[in-house]
């Protein structure tokens, strides 16, 4: 028996170690994809040598001699650092996800495929100058020169997934922008939601929750797009970090009058999902005549947001309407073909075929005159007799797209006049672009394409009816008549994603804008009798005052002050009558806020709407505030309409107190002046591989407490616990920019995350602390590494 014990345990520790030697290998192994960014690495395709220098931070410098070597560069340095990320976005964008993942993103296959966007890119190609196709085919050179030249291990995420690195191609490059174009046009999941709203509420109420605005034109009554929509299941989602959110960022310029320095400043933070590794790439590209310095995308060779020395420049979402869904009447007759106002008409088609591993899944993809058929992705139920489909109508599904044109000329510019020639070509994402030069001029311009429409169904808020042509599109908008502003007399311009023009503008551009407060608090700020400094610029993005919970939080508390009865609602409510409203992470205040406007809003609104609550709620303060602070009319929202009794907003308010300080004790303890908003409030960066994977997922998402809310500058939007106690920070600025154009090379930097994409890189995540806390970097300081890329033939 002892024998027998002996055997067993030499056995499972011969195991142990078996195991911790193929564990161990395999950890080397996957270690080796960690790039080289030292020495010299020998590379056909190159000319000339080029240095790529990388601070403490990993923040890259590119020193070619030529355009081309600089670009080969770019495309090298980016496959080395964020090749799954490219990887991943080109294989969204084109359908082919469940190529290796499965069937589980079949869904999201078949929604790309309707959309088009790999098709769309290659047409794209067409249209582009000869000087941009040259520098996508140098990125691409540069990019497969990595892949034909490192030794090592592919990203870990390639063997997780089992990807395969195909070459990459110029169009590629190209998708990137389709796929920010989605997250930034929610135009068309708005008409949907509102339609289906219109299926369990009154017209009054419909108009009092969502109002249609219908001053730029005549409008059809709301009820006229209701027909169908309530048979139509929710649309699916795409992966995490590329759906739809509520859109904010934040730039603003300032003109040499206002300026300490006497140059331009600007400064430019955009608002995306927060993720690992984050969307920005930052670097800094050195050329015998110019100097190229920002935000890039990996799988793009152009700098998205920064400066070239002469301009810079910055972006926020205008909240454009480019997209309106129509309602297709299906020919009784024949349902190949649907009407129009000129007779029947046969759907255009082309068949797809994705791969879910090795099992084929055919996709037949219809188009109609307005835009390709998407409700053939979703579920749709009690349509067995077809007689109607959804198509869409979007300004980004034009085959003769030039944004990156416009993008490679912003890049160029040596001007602001050369700018703006540069942003005629910009055409979507509608997006509202500030830019500052050295000769002192500050602009800013919505760009893109707005489509002129013969009427307007509800204010462009619900799906319109194809059939009759009532609402087509007949164009767009030329450029000479965007919303434009330069140099205005205050010296100052800044934009929030608040509304672009005045009564007096007479185009539609939007029906919706988001709430004013961040745009009220900027030019607050900026109206000071006092000059700016790029300091202050930078401080400004910090900024975590909410000017909605000072307008919040009176009419809150003003409410119950009757009904306090408890020492902890007391000290609570003393807490909430003192707060300034800023959001610090430090404070109480916050927490108490958002808690109680998170359980308000289903006691108010989640009766009336039932099921489609969940789909309904966000931070909408505005209605919140109008409720509170309405009439008769309003304040029925409040009675709970599954009960007999009558019950008015106070009820609601004081419910939703008691509930929050329930909740809040259970989770932080009994004493409110203990509690902290960044208890609650915390941003975890998730990744789209690892964060699917049990435990693995947790351990390397990193997560930390943060300030701000979702109307702050330093925006901090959140989706709450289901019990109200917790607040994922999900949306904010991954990316910060500031610049004095007296001194081009001052210009600061911050990007979430970290530069690096690769879980074994110390640059994974190593700037999120310092994101979180308002640092700045400088991509040009001292180095720590030096790669050489020399040619081939020097070897």
């Amino acid at each position: 028996m002892r024998r027998l014990r002996r055997i067993l345990v030499w056995s499972f520790a011969g195991l142990l170690l078996f195991l911790g030697v193929v564990y161990g290998a395999g950890f080397l192994w996957l270690r080796t994809s960690l790039p080289q960014v030292d020495g010299e690495i020998f590379l056909a395709g190159i000319d000339a040598p080029v240095t790529v220098a990388r601070n403490r931070y990993g923040l890259v410098t590119i020193r070619a001699q030529s355009d081309a070597d600089a670009y080969f560069a770019l495309g090298f340095v980016h496959a080395q650092d964020r090749l799954f990320q490219m990887e991943f976005m080109r294989r969204l964008g084109s359908g082919r996800m469940s190529e290796t993942i499965g069937e589980v993103t079949l869904e999201t296959d078949r929604y790309m495929r309707i959309m088009g966007f790999r098709r769309l890119a290659e047409a794209q190609l067409s249209v582009l100058s000869p000087e941009l196709r040259d520098v996508l085919n140098h990125y691409a050179n540069g990019v497969n020169a990595y892949l034909d030249n490192h030794a090592g291990a592919r990203p870990p995420e390639f063997y997780a997934a089992r990807l395969q690195s195909d070459p990459w191609l110029p169009a590629d490059s190209l998708i990137w922008g389709r796929l920010m174009s989605m997250q930034l046009s929610d135009n068309w999941r708005s008409e949907y939601q509102r339609a289906r709203l219109a299926q369990i509420l009154s017209e009054e109420q419909l108009e009092f929750l969502w109002p249609a605005e219908d001053s730029y034109g005549e409008a059809t009554r709301p009820g006229d797009g209701r027909r169908q929509l309530a048979t139509i299941e929710p649309i699916p989602r795409v992966p995490h970090g590329l759906e739809p959110l509520a859109g904010a960022s934040n730039a603003w310029a300032v003109g040499p009058t206002r300026s300490a320095s006497g140059g331009a400043l600007l400064a430019g933070d955009p608002h995306l999902g927060l993720q690992v590794p984050i969307y920005w790439y930052l670097v800094r590209i050195e050329l015998p005549d110019r100097v190229l310095e920002g935000a890039t995308a990996p799988g793009v060779p152009l700098i998205i947001i920064g400066h070239n020395e002469q301009v810079a420049w910055s972006f926020t979402t205008t909240h454009g309407d480019n997209q309106d869904l129509f309602l297709e009447t299906v020919d009784p007759a024949d349902p190949s073909r649907y009407l129009t106002p000129e007779g029947t008409q046969p759907f255009e088609t082309r068949e797809e075929i994705i791969l879910a591993r090795d099992v084929e899944f055919p996709l037949v993809v219809r188009h109609t005159r307005h835009g390709p058929v998407i409700s053939d992705t979703m579920q749709v139920e009690g349509l067995g007799d077809k007689e109607s489909v959804v198509a869409l109508a979007w300004a980004c599904l034009e085959e003769d797209d030039r944004t990156p044109e416009a993008l490679f000329r912003m890049n160029r510019a040596r001007n602001a006049q050369e700018f703006r020639a540069a942003l005629d070509l910009f055409h979507c994402p509608l997006q509202t672009i500030v830019y500052a030069d050295i000769h002192d001029t500050i602009g800013m311009v919505a760009a893109g394409r707005i489509p002129v429409r013969r009427a307007l169904s509800a204010g462009s808020q619900m799906p319109a009816d194809g059939a009759s042509g009532n609402f087509d599109w007949l164009g767009y908008l030329d450029t000479d008549d965007l919303p434009e502003f330069i140099d205005p007399p205050r010296g100052w311009l800044a934009t929030a994603n608040d509304r672009v023009v005045d009564d007096t503008y007479p185009h539609f551009i939007a029906a919706r804008w988001e709430p004013p407060y961040r745009i009220d608090r900027i030019n607050d700020v900026l109206a000071e009798n006092r000059r700016f400094t790029i300091d202050d610029m930078s401080t400004l993005q910090m900024d975590t005052l909410s000017l909605a919970a000072r307008a919040l939080v009176p009419l809150m508390t003003a409410r119950i002050a009757e009904r306090i009865e408890s020492e902890s609602e007391r000290r609570a409510l003393d807490i909430l009558e003192a707060w300034d409203g800023t959001t610090d992470r430090e404070l109480a205040a916050p927490l108490i806020y958002n808690a109680w406007v998170r359980a308000v809003q289903p006691a108010i609104f989640g009766d009336e709407l039932g099921a489609m609550y969940e789909d309904f709620r966000w931070w909408n303060v505005p209605l919140l505030a109008r409720v509170l602070d309405g009439d008769a009319r309003a304040e029925l929202w409040c009675d709970d309409v599954t009960t007999a009794a009558m019950e008015n907003c106070t009820d609601a308010l004081h419910g939703a107190f008691l509930e929050t300080l329930d909740m809040l004790e259970t989770a932080y303890g009994n004493d409110p002046a203990q509690w902290q908003w960044g208890d609650a409030h915390r941003a975890t960066f998730r990744h789209p591989i690892w964060s699917r994977v049990p435990i693995v997922g947790d351990l390397i998402s990193p997560e930390i407490a943060t300030p701000g809310d979702h109307s702050t500058i330093n925006r901090g939007s959140s989706v709450p616990d289901d019990d109200g106690t917790g607040f994922d920070h999900v949306h904010g600025a991954g990316l910060r920019f500031a610049i004095d154009l007296a001194d081009p090379g001052g210009a600061r930097f911050m990007i979430a995350g970290g530069q690096s994409g690769n879980i074994f890189s110390p640059h994974y995540d190593d700037l999120i602390g310092l994101w979180r806390d308002g640092s700045f970097l400088s991509i040009v300081a001292e180095p720590v590494s030096v790669l050489t890329l020399a040619p081939a033939d020097h070897d």
